[in-house]
């Protein structure tokens, strides 16, 4: 019976690995692609570090809500992680365009 409950909260915490990181991750790109296309070309550097501190605001609010203690360091580095490389990539595909279109 120990094994069976075990495996049961290994699943439970992968799922909420899962259900709460991704979504991190996608408003992350989905803010990127915005900031991309709405803001003028000089001024994408003032918005992408908005759109990592709302991905830090919004990660901590999902990983508080679930009220589930093992894992959280884990959960919470691999949000902020995962929004810091989106925004990266994102910072130097933006500066590459402004560069080409001067």
């Amino acid at each position: 019976m120990g094994q069976d409950s075990g495996v049961t909260t290994t699943n439970r915490i992968r799922d909420l690995e899962v259900g709460t990181v991704l979504p991190i991750w996608a408003l992350s790109a989905l803010a990127a692609v915005i900031i991309g296309v709405l803001s003028p070309h000089d001024e994408f550097l003032i918005w992408l570090p908005i759109a990592l501190a709302a991905a830090v605001v919004a990660t901590f609010a999902i990983q508080l809500s679930t009220l589930t203690r093992e894992g959280f360091v884990n959960r919470v580095m691999a949000s902020i992680g995962g929004a810091v490389l989106i925004l990266g990539l994102a910072t130097g595909v933006l500066a590459a365009l402004a560069a080409v279109s001067g």
